[in-house]
């Protein structure tokens, strides 16, 4: 988004799990993956997010996810540090085999500067 009030456009899923890994890439995951470390801590944090106790506790988890987005857009210099990001937390579920699949949109964050979220 260029504007914060402009209507997102197309959503882009953040670290989409590939959809087959080498053999070589496998052994070399055993060994070390500060990618898929980082993955768990921001499930942790939409999790969170889900059953918050506290208006901090929801601001914290907001901010540290937005942070974390925008750093690695601007580290894969996928970004316009002059625009927006908003962040969305989809639930995907199946009820059973064969089962329609099913998904809800369970929080929507305020669109933010993405040069306000890395600017230390």
């Amino acid at each position: 988004m260029t504007t914060a009030d402009e209507e997102a456009g197309q959503w882009q899923e953040f670290r989409l799990r590939p959809a087959t890994l080498s053999l070589r890439a496998m052994l070399r995951r055993l060994l070390w993956n500060a990618e898929w470390n980082e993955n768990l801590f921001l499930v942790s944090l939409a999790e969170r997010m889900m059953r918050v106790s506290t208006a901090e506790t929801e601001a914290h988890s907001e901010r540290e996810l937005l942070l974390r987005v925008a750093r690695h857009l601007d580290r894969h210099a996928a970004c316009d540090r002059s625009a927006y990001l908003q962040i969305r937390l989809r639930f995907v579920s199946r009820a059973g085999m064969g089962e329609q699949i099913s998904e809800q949109v369970a929080y929507l964050s305020s669109p933010r500067r993405i040069a306000e979220l890395i600017t230390p």
